[in-house]
């Protein structure tokens, strides 16, 4: 059976050692009086729940999965959730970064981005439940009028109802502008909404009185495409004037997928049949209140495989230390064993190596990004929250995609430790690879979230957003550049750094004379620009871990984080070479294969 230990120490050294929230916090008002105690006894008491209450629903979960009656619609999930979702509830869990005005507590988001990636190491199938409600409760708090807003967010705030995100149908995934749901106008000002959508997450459960689908679809005079879709508010069950719950909306799941992974969560496909919708923001405008929901879903699903590649580390870790199995090349280490652990394996060590470099630089890039999110929407000065959203607006397809192709590789490498072990259920090994497989696809997959990075994100606007970034690259350059113990941590990035501007313009270039060019050099470029931003905090985390040597600090904490970031840069950073390669062997050796492909 696998174990899970909360990371706090990690998680604390991030956010107070290298990125110092609290000083960055302390200009945005609402958050001035958060102090580093209470984010600290915040997230010490979120590791217990997470490791406590669902870590141990995870194996039983994905093996038993959910359950749909067909004549009722209902689905009943694995023994345990709704309990665990109860205490989640009675904790004051989904209030956690809430507005206050509806009930939040108004804590900072990377203190509830750390809580979630707990809870996705311990049980991400549970934890989509709660997961997807933060979407929809921020695409309303956005673009809601103020009844909806009086209406849903204080039970969504409070975690009595739960949100999904209806998008994707059975003839269309990310291209929503083939969509055929349909909205008919109502007298009263509701619409009647009919149609189908599929691959639906958390989009029927037991766990909550009522749940507030968010789904797309076409008015009847709509435009064609994507400028023809509008947003509106679906609930399982109407809402009445005074708050109560009324009949049961025309809303229901018609099927659960079968599914690799994430059994424990219910992935519906679901049927609208003449359901009450009400409409959020303007006709025809509904990509606007949605994008709110998916970016904000991106982040969240980029914290899905941190939270998976921690987790799995961390077993595997302890498999390493504790199997034996031949001896070391270089003579035995264990002369009172007949074998050695396997961890004296060079190979061994570099799997290892590889989980525990893409979880600490996943979490470092993952708290900035939360930061940045809270400096967009709540810093004073305008050009703070405009230079904070549009760096949050480059990072976003590097969070989404860098991070689970990331978790892919991790995940895989840890199953690979326990050898033929890896591959048997109980260990749970396989569950994580099982689980994170999705990451990878959803809310837009990989490539999309490429085509997005390279083609509206950098080239989209010259580069200027991905200078912004490099100034930051540029600064800690500056700092360190003479400091000969960081010379192996800064040469690399500086290195890239400039070789990036070459390699974009090329591209750039290529793609304005053969649009394919973009499409073929996409994934690679932002595997490229993934190891510029990871290598960026790898050498602000050495920053800080050589100071507090220096400084005479003995805790091995320092020493281990020192030896992390020189495997890092000396086995996963240089990986940027072939990866430019490969993007500048252009469309060509792709498109024209039509004999191959034949």
């Amino acid at each position: 059976m696998p174990t899970y230990t909360p990371p706090l120490r990690d998680m604390q050294f991030v956010m107070h050692e290298v990125l110092k929230v609290t000083d960055d916090l302390k200009a945005i008002p609402r958050h001035a009086e958060v102090d580093v105690d209470t984010i600290n006894a915040v997230l010490e008491e979120g590791g217990k729940f997470a490791a406590e209450v669902i870590f141990p629903l995870n194996i039983s979960g994905d093996a038993q999965g959910c359950r749909l009656d067909q004549k009722t619609h209902e689905v009943t999930t694995p023994t345990g959730f709704k309990e665990a979702y109860a205490k989640y509830v009675a904790g004051g869990w989904p209030a956690l970064s809430g507005d206050p005005a509806y009930g939040g507590q108004g804590l900072p988001l990377v203190v509830n981005q750390c809580f979630y990636e707990m809870l996705n190491s311990a049980n991400q199938a549970w934890t989509m439940y709660p997961g997807l409600t933060h979407g929809a409760h921020a695409a309303l708090h956005a673009h809601g009028t103020d009844n909806q807003k009086k209406t849903y967010l204080a039970k969504m705030t409070s975690g009595e109802w739960t949100g999904t995100m209806c998008l994707t149908e059975p003839h269309c995934g990310t291209d929503l502008g083939l969509m055929r749901t349909k909205a008919e106008p109502q007298p009263d000002g509701t619409y009647r909404i009919t149609g189908n959508k599929i691959f639906i997450s958390a989009g029927e459960h037991d766990m909550a009185d009522n749940i507030i689908h968010l789904v797309l679809a076409r008015l009847p005079d709509a435009p064609p495409g994507i400028k023809g879709v509008s947003l509106f508010i679906v609930p399982k069950f109407n809402v009445n004037q005074d708050g109560s719950l009324g009949a049961r909306n025309g809303i229901y799941c018609g099927g659960l997928e079968h599914k690799m992974g994430i059994h424990g969560n219910s992935t519906a496909q679901i049927v609208l049949e003449g359901a009450v919708g009400t409409l959020v923001g303007q006709p025809n405008k509904g990509m606007s209140g949605m994008f709110v929901m998916m970016n904000a879903a991106r982040l969240g699903v980029g914290n899905q495989s941190l939270g998976l590649t921690e987790v799995a580390f961390q077993n595997a870790l302890a498999y390493a230390k504790d199997r034996i199995q031949m001896r070391s090349l270089s003579g035995p280490k264990a002369k009172d064993k007949p074998a050695d652990p396997i961890i004296v394996h060079p190979d061994v060590r570099k799997m290892l190596l590889t989980a525990k470099a893409y979880a600490e630089g996943g979490r470092a890039l993952m708290c900035f990004s939360s930061m940045l999110l809270e400096q967009e929407h709540g810093h004073p000065d305008e050009k703070v929250r405009k230079d904070a959203g549009e760096l949050l607006a480059l990072l976003t397809p590097i969070v989404k995609a860098f991070i689970t192709d990331n978790g892919h590789i991790a995940t895989n490498a840890c199953m690979q430790v326990f050898g033929g072990h890896g591959f048997i259920k109980e260990w749970g090994m396989e569950q994580f690879v099982r689980d994170n497989r999705i990451n990878m696809i959803y809310e837009g997959t990989n490539t999309i979230q490429s085509l997005d990075l390279l083609g509206r994100k950098v080239l989209g606007n010259n580069g200027a957003t991905l200078r912004k970034f490099g100034k930051l690259v540029g600064k800690l350059v500056e700092e360190e550049g003479v400091n000969e113990k960081m010379a192996e941590f800064i040469t690399p990035i500086a290195i890239l750094g400039e070789q990036m501007t070459k390699f974009t313009t090329e591209l750039g270039f290529k793609g304005f004379q053969n649009a394919d060019e973009v499409g073929a050099a996409a994934v690679d470029y932002l595997r490229v620009a993934g190891h510029l931003v990871f290598g960026y905090f790898w050498a602000r985390m050495a920053q800080v871990a050589l100071r507090e040597i220096a400084a005479g600090n003995t805790d091995p904490f320092y020493l281990a984080k020192i030896q992390t970031a020189r495997f890092y840069f000396g086995k996963l950073f240089p990986e940027t070479a072939t990866l430019m390669r490969t993007a500048r062997a252009g469309s060509k050796v792709l498109m024209d294969t039509d004999a191959a492909l034949a």
